[in-house]
C-alpha cells in the first residue's frame, strides 16, 4: 500500500450533505455527497473505498479526478485553492462484511428479513460516502436517505428526522463530529422510549423477532447512565436523543455512534425473567461504556488513532464508575478485578506487546491496535490509578475543564493530563508517560536484606523470554506502611528497619492494596509467610490478588508452579466469587501439565473433585431464593470443576434437571443452563440431542440461550458431530460470521475436536480472510489458537503456518506475540510438569 498522508492537511471539510439511495433487493448504493470546506492547495484528496465515482463537480462544473484504490482515495484537481463546494456522484455495492453500510439478517416466524445498519469505525465511512475520513476532520452532516421502503419500516440516525419528501428521509444537521461516528439504520423495528430528567429522549430499538420485555433492562440502564454522566462530567448531553440499536449481525461488541449507539444483540437485549447476574453486569457495562463515549470520544475526540486509548481506556474505566453508581449492590469493581486486571497483566507480560500509545498510519494497522487487553484493559487500569491518586472531586473538576476546552474538537493525551494536573497540582503527565509510552509493567520485589532493612526494587516482568532494556516506571505503591513512598520512581528504595516497621504497623507489609496499580509483587519468603498467616483477615480483592500475583510469578518461572497447589486447597471453601474465579483459573491451567486420558489426568480430576465437592454440596445445581450475589457467581465455577472431575452425583443431578425440562430447555435457570446442556452433550450425547440443540440454536432469539448452546454443543466427543459442526462454519444460515470465532474456539478447546478445528483454520484461511478480514477482530482467530496450544507439536505447526504470514498488515504483531506465548507455555510445561503432577498426587 502507498504511504498514507493526512488528507486533512490538504482539505478541511466544514459540512457534508450526504444523499444515499439504497436498494436492498439489488444490493446497491447510489449517492451524491456535497462538501463545503477549505482547500489548502488546488490538488486535494478524499477518502473512498469500493466507490465507483462517476462525476466530481465544483459549482456544477466538472473537475478532473483520479481514483487511487491503493491509497483508498480519490485525487481531485480544483480550479483554485480556498473555500470550495464540491459534489461527488458515485455508486457502491451493499456488502455482507459487517463494515460500511450493510444488511443484518434475521427470521420472524420462519420468514427471512433484514435491516440495514452501519459500522464506520475505524476507516469504513469511506465505503459509504467520499470524505476526509480522519478523526480530526470534524464537520457537520445532513443526511438524506431513500431506500426500497415498504409499510411498517422505521429509519433512525444520529439526529431526529425532520421531514420525508418523495420517499427521501431528511435528518437534522448534526453537531461537529468525526466521520466514523455517522450512523443510520432502517427496517422493521420495535422500540421503547423514555426521557431523562434533563429532557434527553432515550430509546432502545430491536427487530421484531424479540419479545418487547427484552428491551426494558437496557432502557433503564441507558436512561440512568446519561443522567449519571451529565452529573459526573458536569457537562450536558449535547444531542436531543440517544438511541440504542441491537443489530442481528455486528462484528464488534458495540459502537458509540453519536446519538445512535449500535450493539450486538447479546450485549443489549436480555430476558429480565431469566438472565444470569453476570450477563446483566456484562450488558450494563457495555451500555455504560458506549454512553461514556458520548462525551469522551464523541464530544472530544482523539486527533489521530495513536491516541485511541484516550477514547477507549477512559470509557472502559467509566463503565464501572457508572454501573457502581446505578447498581452499588453488584460490587461491580470486583468484576474489574476478574476481567480487566488479569487480561491486562497477562497480555502485557509478553515481550513485544504494544504500548498503550502506539504510532500507526496504515488503515490495516489502525484496526490492529484495538488490542482489548492493552488499549481497553491496561489503559483503564492506568486511569483507575489516576482516579485513586486524584479522588473523584478533583477528577470531575479536571474533566469539566477538559470538555469545556475541547468540546466539538479534538485532543491528545497531554491535553487530558494538563487538565487533570491543573485541577490537582500533580504532574500527572510525568507519571502517566512511563505507563503509556512503554510496553510491559514491573514486578516489585519486596525483601528483608541481611541488615534487616526492608528493600523494594522494580524490574520489568516477563512471561517467557524477554529482553530487559532497563525500563523504569513511576509506580503508585499504595502500601499499608507509611514508610513506603506514594510514587516509586527509582529502581530501588530502602524503607527502613523491617522489625521496627512491622511492630509499628501491627500487620503484614503489603503493596498495591486494592490492586489498583498495574504491577505485581514478589515478596520474599518471610514477608509472604506473614501475609499467608493472616490471609483470613484480607478482603476478597486482596486474597484474589495474592493468588493472581503468585500465578503470574509461576508462569514467569520466578517461583515453582507446584507451590500454588496448597493455596488452592487453602482457599477452596471461599465464598467470594472473585477468589473462586482466580482459584479455578489456576486449577484449569493445571490441565496443560497432563495428557488427555493419562493416569496423571485421572489424578488431576480427583484433585478437582477435592477442590469443588464441598462447594457443590453447599450450593447445589439450582439457585436459591435470597442467596448472595457471590453464591450465584460462584456456582458455575464449582459445577464446571465437578463435571471435569466426573463427579457422578453432579452428573446425575444435572441429567435429571435436563430430563425434567427437556421440552422447555430455554426456561432452565440461565445461571446453570449452559453447564446442564454441556453435561448432557458430553455424558449423554446422541445425534438426536445434537440435532435438537443445533435447531434450537438456529431458532432462538434469546442471546443468552444462544450463547449457552454455542458453549455446550462443541464439547461433543463424537467425531461425526464434530465434523458436522465444522461443516457449518461457512454456512451463515447456521453460524453467523460474528459468532464463528466462538464456535471455532469451542471445538479447538475440545481435545476430541482440536485437530479438526485447527486443520479447518489452516485449510480455509483464505476464505476466513475474505469473509471477516476487514474486521478488527480478524486477528483474534490467531490469539484464540495461541491461547489453547501448549505442546511442542502445536507450536511447530503454528509457526509453520503463521510465520509466512508475518508481514501481513495488521497481523505482524499478533503473530510474533502469539508465537512467544505458546513458546512460554511449552517451556513452562517442560520445566514444571513433573513437580506439578507430584504436587497434585500429594494434594489428593
Amino acid at each position: 500500500m502507498a504511504e498514507n498522508t493526512r488528507l486533512y492537511d490538504l482539505f478541511q471539510p466544514d459540512h457534508y450533505d450526504v444523499y444515499l439511495d439504497i436498494n436492498r433487493a439489488k444490493k446497491t448504493i447510489a449517492g451524491t455527497t456535497t462538501i463545503n470546506g477549505h482547500a489548502s492547495q488546488p490538488v486535494i484528496k478524499l477518502n473512498q473505498k469500493y466507490l465507483h465515482i462517476t462525476a466530481v463537480t465544483v459549482d456544477q462544473q466538472p473537475v478532473p479526478f483520479t481514483v487511487k484504490d491503493d491509497e483508498e482515495a480519490v485525487k481531485i484537481t480544483l480550479p483554485a485553492a480556498g473555500d470550495v463546494k464540491l459534489s461527488v456522484d458515485y455508486t457502491a455495492p451493499l456488502t455482507d462484511t459487517m463494515m460500511g453500510i450493510y444488511p443484518s439478517y434475521y427470521e420472524v416466524n420462519g420468514e427471512q428479513k433484514q435491516i440495514i445498519g452501519t459500522q464506520f469505525e475505524t476507516t469504513a465511512a469511506r465505503q459509504a460516502f467520499p470524505s476526509v475520513d480522519e478523526p480530526a476532520a470534524k464537520a457537520t452532516f445532513s443526511l438524506a436517505i431513500k431506500f426500497d421502503e415498504h409499510p411498517g419500516e422505521t429509519i433512525i440516525a444520529n439526529m431526529p428526522e425532520n421531514h420525508e419528501e418523495n420517499g427521501v428521509h431528511y435528518f437534522d444537521e448534526t453537531v461537529r463530529m468525526s466521520t466514523y461516528l455517522v450512523a443510520f439504520a432502517f427496517g422493521e423495528l420495535q422500540s421503547k422510549l423514555t426521557t431523562t430528567k434533563s429532557g434527553v429522549r432515550v430509546g432502545v430499538f430491536a427487530t421484531k423477532a424479540h419479545q418487547p420485555k427484552e428491551l426494558d433492562f437496557a432502557l433503564d440502564i441507558a436512561k440512568r447512565a446519561i443522567e449519571f454522566y451529565e452529573d459526573f462530567y458536569q457537562t450536558p448531553y449535547p444531542l436531543p436523543h440517544s438511541w440504542q440499536l441491537a443489530l442481528p449481525d455486528f462484528s464488534a461488541g458495540a459502537m458509540e455512534n453519536w446519538g445512535l449507539v449500535t450493539y450486538r444483540e447479546a450485549y443489549l437485549l436480555l430476558d429480565p425473567d431469566n438472565t444470569s447476574l453476570d450477563m446483566k453486569q456484562l450488558v450494563a457495562t457495555v451500555i455504560t461504556h458506549e454512553l461514556a463515549h458520548q462525551w469522551f470520544g464523541d464530544l472530544v475526540t482523539m486527533k489521530w488513532w495513536d491516541d485511541l486509548w484516550l477514547n477507549e481506556s477512559f470509557a472502559n474505566m467509566m463503565e464501572y464508575v457508572a454501573v457502581d453508581a446505578i447498581h452499588p449492590e453488584w460490587k461491580i469493581w470486583e468484576l474489574f478485578q476478574t476481567s480487566e486486571a488479569p487480561m491486562a497483566l497477562q497480555r502485557d507480560a509478553t515481550d513485544g506487546v504494544q504500548p498503550v500509545h502506539v504510532d500507526v498510519n496504515n488503515p490495516a494497522e489502525i484496526d490492529s491496535i484495538f488490542d482489548p487487553a492493552i488499549v481497553y484493559a491496561k489503559g483503564s487500569r492506568m486511569l483507575v490509578m489516576v482516579r485513586a491518586l486524584l479522588g473523584d472531586e478533583t477528577l470531575r473538576t479536571g474533566l469539566k475543564n477538559y470538555f469545556a476546552a475541547h468540546q466539538y474538537n479534538n485532543a491528545a493525551g497531554n491535553d487530558l493530563w494538563q487538565a487533570l494536573g491543573d485541577a490537582s497540582g500533580l504532574n500527572i503527565g510525568q507519571i502517566m508517560h512511563s505507563w503509556l509510552e512503554q510496553p510491559g509493567y514491573p514486578v516489585v520485589t519486596a525483601k528483608v536484606n541481611d541488615q534487616g532493612q526492608l528493600v523494594l526494587s522494580q524490574q520489568q516482568f516477563f512471561i517467557g523470554d524477554g529482553q530487559d532494556t532497563g525500563r523504569i516506571w513511576q509506580i503508585p505503591l499504595n502500601s499499608n506502611y507509611p514508610a513506603a513512598p506514594q510514587i516509586m520512581a527509582e529502581r530501588e528504595v530502602v524503607l527502613g528497619d523491617y522489625q521496627e516497621l512491622r511492630e509499628a504497623a501491627g500487620e503484614p507489609f503489603r503493596l498495591n492494596v486494592g490492586n489498583n496499580s498495574h504491577f505485581i509483587v514478589k515478596y520474599d519468603d518471610q514477608l509472604l509467610q506473614d501475609i499467608l498467616d493472616h490471609a483470613d483477615q484480607l478482603d476478597a480483592i486482596s486474597q484474589r490478588q495474592l493468588l493472581q500475583d503468585l500465578r503470574l510469578l509461576a508462569e514467569g518461572q520466578q517461583i515453582s508452579y507446584a507451590a500454588l497447589l496448597p493455596l488452592l486447597i487453602r482457599f477452596a471453601d471461599s465464598q467470594s466469587a472473585i477468589v473462586n474465579a482466580e482459584l479455578y483459573h489456576i486449577a484449569n491451567s493445571l490441565k496443560m501439565f497432563v495428557k488427555p486420558g493419562s493416569s496423571e489426568e485421572e489424578q488431576l480430576k480427583r484433585f478437582f473433585n477435592r477442590l469443588s465437592q464441598d462447594q457443590v454440596a453447599r450450593l447445589g445445581w439450582l439457585p436459591k431464593d435470597g442467596e448472595s450475589n457471590d453464591d450465584q457467581l460462584t456456582r458455575p465455577y464449582v459445577l464446571n470443576a465437578a463435571l471435569y472431575a466426573h463427579n457422578e452425583e453432579a452428573i446425575k443431578a444435572a441429567h435429571q434437571i435436563f430430563f425434567d425440562n427437556q421440552d422447555q430447555l430455554a426456561s432452565l435457570s440461565a445461571d446453570v443452563r449452559g453447564l446442564i446442556l454441556k453435561n448432557e452433550v458430553q455424558n449423554f450425547g446422541s445425534h438426536e440431542l445434537f440435532d435438537q440443540l443445533l435447531t434450537a440454536y438456529q431458532q432462538t432469539t434469546d442471546p443468552s440461550y444462544k450463547a449457552d448452546l454455542r458453549m455446550a454443543i462443541p464439547t461433543t466427543t463424537d467425531p461425526e458431530l464434530i465434523k458436522t459442526i465444522i461443516g457449518h462454519y461457512k454456512d451463515a444460515n447456521v453460524i453467523k460470521p460474528q459468532d464463528l470465532r466462538a464456535w471455532y474456539r469451542g471445538v479447538l478447546a475440545n481435545n476430541a475436536g482440536q485437530e479438526a478445528a485447527w486443520s479447518w483454520l489452516r485449510e480455509d484461511w483464505q476464505w476466513l480472510e475474505d469473509t471477516v478480514g476487514g474486521d478488527m477482530e480478524f486477528a483474534s482467530f490467531i490469539t484464540v489458537s495461541a491461547g489453547i496450544f501448549h505442546t511442542p507439536a502445536r507450536l511447530a505447526e503454528f509457526k509453520e503456518f503463521f510465520e509466512p504470514k508475518i508481514d501481513t498488515p495488521g497481523l505482524t504483531r499478533e503473530i510474533k506475540m502469539d508465537i512467544r506465548i505458546i513458546e512460554s507455555k511449552v517451556a513452562l510445561v517442560e520445566k514444571e510438569q513433573a513437580a506439578v503432577n507430584a504436587a497434585v498426587t500429594k494434594a489428593i
